[in-house]
């Protein structure tokens, strides 16, 4: 008989065991909603009211078999088919954000991402109904894997530097850092109301009698990335930033995928997407018109694969500067295809400052539409703000870069080929095939400048380029300040 309590006890435990389980998957978790992917094509299903204010909504009906599509070999019960994970939706209403466009809603979105952080699969939710205003804030990590900041409505700081609150950060709004795994997405807009910060009479010519005064004039960047990897950023609108739209910096396995970027073509420094430090990025089918550069690639980025881009107004795709106050600067492997730039300042372009080391090595440009743009492929080695700079005797050295199936319209204000290269760091290996630039408007302009240019021409271009010398110059080939890596 004494073995009884044990064998009753039994099923006890089991069942004690079989509700702790039921806790840690996060029943009577406050303020976040579980939703069950749906598979593609799926219909509607029913939910229910949770503990703790969340919503579980349950998985959609399975239809019949004689309905049900499954890829070949592959039949229902394979256990070789992934489970869909649960996603825990964090709504930032449910933490107290208001969404009415005047409330600071700071700590409210601090709290759902500290909530979110903490859970797999967690979706911060910005629903589409309300416009919520928040100051200077980093959202870091490490976090659960998983994560995902979805952006409906509308997100945006204060507006402008008079509303901007004294202690906080002058030089970014939006940073995530330390992070692997997230992806920032949505439907919604994050408006960077920078119309105040444009018009400081520190920014170019914005002073009186169109003057540019002299002064700190710090302006946050939009949305930066800091530190972080397997990152993706798809589907938002992105417009009006202070300055930067997009910065990423340290970071590695970026995919940026159909975003549309606006500001108007005369707000300073709204570079739209830049690239520093970072390696292996994809930039995809996204439309950028701002007032500086399209996407502008920095030092230390590697492995950058550009397509189906449309920018302009603008400053074109540029790489650099580079080399700024005699620095090195390594920039290596990035490809633009597909691309199509209207209406901008400059084209295709790589620009470095005198004094600098380093190299730019194994750029492609290969099947690029111009429309109206100046300066439509350039490298310029003497890049300098004021023109002032002093002649250096060291540069980036700018090797391997071709382009092929380049074709469209240029301004006629300047040569819509222009290679300023370097005396004593000549450019080399450039390579141009199937290029062909004619006037927008007015007369042919059919003199390309070169200076210290080295390369070939594979198809006769349009215009004529003849500048290009053969071969390669040997004055510099054992030079240690040229190498990288």
């Amino acid at each position: 008989m004494g073995g009884g309590p044990s064998r009753l006890g039994l099923p006890r435990l089991l069942m004690a065991v079989a509700l702790v389980l039921l806790a840690l998957c996060g029943f009577g978790v406050h303020g976040r909603n579980h939703i069950h992917k749906k598979p593609h094509g799926g219909g509607g299903g029913g939910g229910r009211q949770h503990r703790g204010g969340g919503t579980v909504v349950s998985s959609p009906a399975v239809p019949p078999a004689d309905e049900q599509t499954q890829p070949p070999g592959i039949v229902p019960s394979d256990p070789a088919i992934p489970a869909q994970p649960e996603q825990c939706v964090f709504d930032v209403r449910a933490f107290g954000a208001v969404g009415d466009g005047t409330t600071d809603d700071t700590e409210a979105f601090r709290a759902a991402w500290r909530a979110a952080c903490a859970v797999e699969s967690a979706v911060i939710s910005v629903p589409s109904d309300g416009t919520f205003t928040i100051t200077t804030t980093t959202f870091t990590g490490p976090c659960k894997p998983g994560l995902v900041f979805q952006v409906d409505g509308v997100l945006m700081p204060p507006d402008g530097p008079d509303c901007w609150p004294p202690s906080d950060n002058r030089r970014q709004w939006l940073v995530f850092s330390n992070l692997d795994g997230l992806t920032l997405c949505g439907a919604g807009t994050i408006e960077g109301n920078g119309e105040g910060w444009w018009n400081l009479p520190c920014k170019p010519h914005r002073g009186p009698n169109g003057s540019t005064l002299r002064g700190p004039c710090d302006s946050p960047t939009l949305v930066r990335f800091f530190m972080s990897r397997n990152l993706v950023v798809e589907g938002l609108r992105v417009e009006n930033s202070p300055e930067f739209h997009f910065r990423f910096d340290g970071c590695s396995d970026v995919r940026v995928d159909g975003l549309s970027i606006r500001s108007p073509a005369n707000s300073p420094n709204t570079d739209g997407i830049h690239v520093e430090n970072t390696q292996r990025v994809a930039i995809y089918n996204s439309m950028i018109s701002n007032g500086d550069d399209c996407i502008s690639i920095g030092t230390g980025s590697y492995d950058v694969d550009i397509q189906n881009v449309s920018c302009g107004p603008g400053h074109g795709i540029s790489i650099g500067s580079l080399g700024v106050h005699n620095s090195q600067a390594c920039v290596a492997n990035v490809t633009v295809r597909n691309a199509v730039i209207r209406n901008s300042d400059n084209g295709l372009r790589i620009k470095t400052w005198q004094g600098g080391m380093g190299s730019v090595s194994g750029i492609s440009f290969d099947t690029v539409s111009m429309e109206n743009v100046r300066n439509c492929i350039i490298i310029d080695q003497y890049y300098c703000l004021d023109k002032r700079c002093m002649n250096q005797s060291t540069a980036v050295h700018v090797t391997d870069v071709s382009y092929a199936n380049v074709r469209g319209s240029y301004d006629v204000r300047a040569a819509p080929i222009h290679f300023a290269c370097s005396d004593t760091v000549p450019c080399t290996n450039i390579t141009m095939s199937e290029v062909e630039l004619l006037p927008f408007s007015g007369e042919l302009v059919d003199d390309p400048f070169c200076w210290s240019a080295y390369g070939l021409q594979q198809t006769p271009t349009i215009p004529p380029i003849y500048c290009l010398q053969d071969g390669l110059p040997d004055s510099f080939l054992d030079n240690p300040d040229l190498r990288c890596r």
